[in-house]
């Protein structure tokens, strides 16, 4: 490692904070800390960090809000932690902007884990705005006029192709469970089996991938769900 990534942790509790910040220096990274949004406001202004760790419920502007806030300017990893489990939560936190969403209480090891994968996406991660558009391989996806184009020809795409593939291509490196997916594409219905995730993306596979049996772009994490890789590799 050239130099020591830097984890700015935004938690109200005090011993959590000081935790993850002896814990983070011991295994080689640089800690910053914050209490709220105000003191995040403060590190972010002063550093951009690699990684963010973020507490939900904060006094002040909460986690889900700063979030939104971060992501006005930033594709930063950011880890949201939160003692409330519901689905509910960790659904909003990844459609907010969240990368991942772990849960209170928790080991230190765990959460470090989760930052190192997040990190590896982040590096990896190539989709790039070119002027009006997210560009991944040879296809430019230009959101506004409902588009993708290859190597500048038009693909044609359905409103349910289109729409899916939107949702993994601002969201590089994640992986993104059926049930998040679903979420995140409003207005349509769920399936009893949950087969509905499955069926659109193999029909998104057949339009997009060069060898849609052994896919590059739209990668399946078994027992997870699916991850978009915009460099078209395994890595």
């Amino acid at each position: 490692m050239d130099r020591q990534e830097r984890i700015l942790v935004v938690d109200d509790d005090p011993e959590l904070r000081k935790l993850l910040s002896d814990y983070l220096t011991d295994v080689g990274f640089t800690g910053a800390l914050a209490a709220d949004g105000v003191q995040m406001r403060r590190v972010l202004e002063r550093a951009a960090p690699d990684a963010i760790v973020m507490d939900l419920m904060l006094p002040g502007t909460d986690g889900l809000a700063l979030t939104r806030e971060v992501r006005a300017g930033s594709n930063v990893p950011i880890l949201m932690l939160s003692a409330r489990g519901e689905e509910i939560d960790r659904v909003v936190g990844l459609e907010v902007g969240a990368d991942d969403y772990l849960p209170k209480p928790f080991s230190p090891r765990e959460l470090l884990a989760r930052l190192r994968a997040l990190l590896r996406r982040s590096q990896s991660a190539a989709v790039a705005p070119r002027g009006t558009g997210l560009v991944f391989g040879p296809y430019r996806l230009d959101p506004d006029a409902r588009r993708l184009l290859r190597n500048g020809a038009e693909v044609e795409l359905s409103s349910a192709e289109f729409d899916l593939l939107k949702v993994f291509a601002e969201r590089p490196g994640r992986v993104l469970s059926r049930d998040v997916l679903l979420d995140l594409l409003k207005g349509y219905e769920r399936d009893p089996f949950d087969r509905t995730v499955d069926i659109r993306v193999a029909r998104l596979r057949r339009r997009i991938e060069p060898d849609p049996a052994n896919p590059v772009f739209i990668r399946t994490v078994r027992g997870e769900g699916y991850l978009f890789s915009p460099r078209g590799d395994r890595s």
